[in-house]
């Protein structure tokens, strides 16, 4: 009976915590416009609702956060790649953009660029990147502040919870149980840093993304050079080898993030946010028994020896269900820990969901109404 009781009172509780967070869904997805008016739109609106709702509640009734956020955010990343690329082969007829394109700043602006503008906007008010400043999909002033306003609340967060990249490798390191690489130096932790230092002053040198031209593993499920003539050609093996082995076969190994843990220079840069956040993961010591579970199962290798995040931590949450005492906890800065914890974390997870929903639930909303179409 006492059984029954708990499990009713959990529901409801897990309930009431999702219904406000399903009127933010209804409101960011819709964007103010009637979704019924086509009603394939409108049914690809609500089973959209329907999965962020679910998973949202799952993480509370279950008291798991990142299992459940993990299944949002892979899904959100591979339907934003299924949009974004069905869009550009409506609009161009194929995935690749030509100079002609890059010329008349048709090219959508990526949150990655930003590690790339920020030394020539300083220094030669200079933004080196061939789009459009304020109108347009994917402008370059909207991502700025996406980026700006992401860094102030979530920290690298961002690479947990809203990047529609991230959510690429999350999910690979999820395939199998087995841990086929288990030596991994930490230092190489420190290697994403000096990507953005080095793609910094490269890309200030040249007054090109060369982060972009040469090296991101995601053109290959978003936008690309068009091939025709050698560099284009040897760019392309480049992204396509770095896409496999950094996203897809090393974090299937490693069982870590690879990818966002040691290449991407968005992730150095949100790690300097990490300071200035509003939130983060601290090991309340008085509960720690020191067992390393959190060391282990972190996909960033982001904890330290002593089992404390370091900066370079993305909330993601799993050491914070791995950990057998609650020692790991979400905390909100300039607050004393150990204190209404399980209020705390949900104080976290309303922005952190919600951001997410907000940057890729229109895409979702858009692949799977392809997808419907298709089927029909």
């Amino acid at each position: 009976m006492k059984n029954n009781l708990y499990a009713t009172g959990k529901w409801l509780r897990s309930t009431m915590l999702t219904l406000p967070m399903i009127f933010i869904i209804l409101l960011m997805l819709s964007g103010g416009q009637n979704v019924f008016a086509d009603s394939v739109h409108g049914l690809a609106y609500l089973v959209t609702v329907i999965f962020y709702g679910t998973m949202f509640f799952m993480m509370h009734y279950k008291g798991e956060a990142d299992k459940w956020r993990a299944i949002a955010f892979f899904a959100s990343a591979v339907l934003f790649s299924v949009t974004f690329m069905s869009n550009l082969v409506e609009m161009r007829g194929s995935t690749t953009y030509s100079e002609s394109e890059i010329m008349s700043c048709e090219i959508p602006f990526c949150h990655i660029v930003t590690t790339m503008v920020i030394i020539p906007a300083a220094i030669k008010q200079t933004i080196i990147f061939p789009g459009s400043i304020l109108t347009g999909f994917a402008s370059i002033s909207s991502m700025l502040v996406i980026v700006l306003g992401a860094g102030l609340i979530l920290g690298r967060g961002f690479c947990s919870w809203g990047c529609f990249y991230g959510g690429w490798d999350d999910g690979f390191h999820r395939i199998g149980k087995k841990t086929w690489i288990t030596r991994i130096n930490e230092s190489y932790r420190y290697f994403a840093l000096a990507m953005l230092i080095v793609m910094a002053l490269w890309s200030a040198s040249t007054l090109m993304p060369e982060y972009c031209n040469w090296l991101c593993p995601f053109k290959l499920v978003t936008e690309r050079d068009k091939v025709v003539d050698a560099e284009s050609l040897i760019k392309t093996i480049i992204m396509a080898v770095l896409f496999v082995a950094l996203v897809v076969v090393l974090p299937i190994l490693t069982k870590k993030r690879v990818q966002c843990a040691t290449f991407c220079p968005m992730g150095a840069l949100m790690s300097i946010f990490n300071k200035v956040c509003i939130f983060s993961v601290r090991n309340n010591r008085s509960k720690c028994i020191d067992c390393g579970k959190c060391r282990k199962v972190c996909p960033m290798l982001a904890i330290d020896q002593k089992h404390q995040p370091l900066i370079n931590c993305s909330m993601c949450g799993k050491c914070v269900d791995a950990c057998p005492t609650g020692a790991m906890q979400y905390h909100v800065k300039g607050t004393a820990m150990g204190k209404k914890i399980t209020t705390v974390r949900t104080l976290f997870l309303y922005p952190a969901y919600a951001f997410m929903v907000t940057l890729t639930g229109g895409s979702v909303v858009n692949a799977i109404e392809l997808i419907i179409k298709l089927i029909l």
